[in-house]
């Protein structure tokens, strides 16, 4: 039972880190991270637009892949 418990525990911590450090990123990481938004890293950037989307959220972005 007791190592039943720990195994929880871990698992839930494990857990935990995997959502924060998901939560981490935000629209222009994940947009160049993924290679197939480069049409809309360079909008933002010429639109001003990057401080704004890496602060304090939420923002929602529709953007086709280049």
């Amino acid at each position: 039972m007791e190592l039943m418990m720990k195994k929880i525990l871990i698992a839930s911590i494990v857990a935990s880190g995997m959502t924060i450090s998901a939560q981490a990123k935000d629209i222009v990481d994940t947009a160049v991270g993924a290679g197939s938004f480069k049409t809309l890293a360079t909008a933002l950037g010429a639109a001003g637009l990057v401080d704004t989307l890496k602060g304090k959220g939420p923002f929602t972005v529709f953007a086709p892949t280049d």
